[in-house]
């Protein structure tokens, strides 16, 4: 799976932002903010499809979405296993976690919601026949121990989607060559595991998992919004790091207002996501 689409560059649709301890209270995460970055783009809608696709959930089955935040992912997953099966959120967030309840509960579905994080899942070993793991592990300092988690509570056989952003594989074009890579390395260094995605599959693999496909997607941001609210964001932190000047901070924002002017703009990240399942 290689694809690409037009959308604002997001962070994790459970909105870790607004709480950067909300998976790991020693990460620091100065990049993401829930209000400015939109996390239902169509690229991202294709990865979730990609992912239920491939997991392909059976009436009766047991699934969990690790990083539920606003509970979509498990109430799609609730409609598919059906009254037989179990659908559960796991959501650290209490407001995500209330809201979420609330939307099910609205909808009629049957999903349901349990406070906990990636490092502790609050379930006995060999519960799910499917699992499901979004843009969380770029936000963990110690991943190998959520990969562990989640090799534990899947059954023999099971299978799970994790899926990530890796921060080294941003683009910003146009700008100064040096001033665009000072940018790009103060995102790198404010992110607490910015290489995330590419780190996925060795994690699943250590933990004792049987990867059976790796995808990707270019998360492309809408050219028409110039330098956009992160980019902004992170060439400000660049100044305030050291790395870049004021005035180089000025003349790479107007690079990019030109460069979407005249089409000759952009700005991505890619996200990676991994297919696993645990050995019988």
């Amino acid at each position: 799976m290689a694809t690409h689409e037009v959308g604002t560059v997001p962070n994790h649709g459970t909105g870790s932002g607004s709480r950067p301890d909300r998976f790991d209270r020693d990460g620091q995460d100065q990049l993401v903010d829930v209000h400015d970055l939109q996390a239902a783009l169509p690229g991202i809608r294709r990865l979730r499809t990609w992912a239920h696709e491939a997991l392909a959930p059976q009436p009766g089955e047991h699934a969990v979405d690790i990083g539920s935040g606003t509970g979509s992912e498990v109430m799609a997953f609730a409609d598919l296993v059906g009254p037989t099966g179990d659908a559960v959120g796991v959501e650290p967030d209490p407001n995500l976690l209330t809201g979420a309840e609330r939307r099910a509960q609205q909808a009629g579905s049957t999903a349901r919601f349990v406070s906990g994080d990636a490092y502790g899942l609050p379930f006995g070993n060999d519960t799910f026949d499917i699992a499901l793991c979004e843009r969380v592990f770029q936000h963990l300092t110690a991943p190998a121990r959520a990969a562990g988690e989640i090799a534990r509570v899947l059954k023999p056989g099971g299978r799970v989607v994790v899926m990530d952003s890796d921060w080294g594989t941003a683009i910003v074009h146009p700008g100064d060559r040096h001033v665009v890579h000072e940018v790009i390395d103060t995102m790198i260094a404010g992110t607490t595991n910015p290489f995330a995605g590419r780190r996925l599959a060795g994690q699943l693999t250590k933990a004792g998992l049987v990867v059976d496909d790796i995808g990707s997607h270019a998360l492309i941001q809408d050219g028409s919004v110039g330098a956009g609210a992160l980019v902004a964001r992170i060439a400000d932190m660049a100044v305030a790091r050291g790395s870049i000047t004021e005035r180089q901070r000025e003349q790479l924002l107007i690079d990019l207002e030109d460069g979407a002017r005249s089409g000759d703009i952009h700005l991505s990240v890619t996200i990676f996501a991994v297919l696993a399942h645990k050995p019988n």
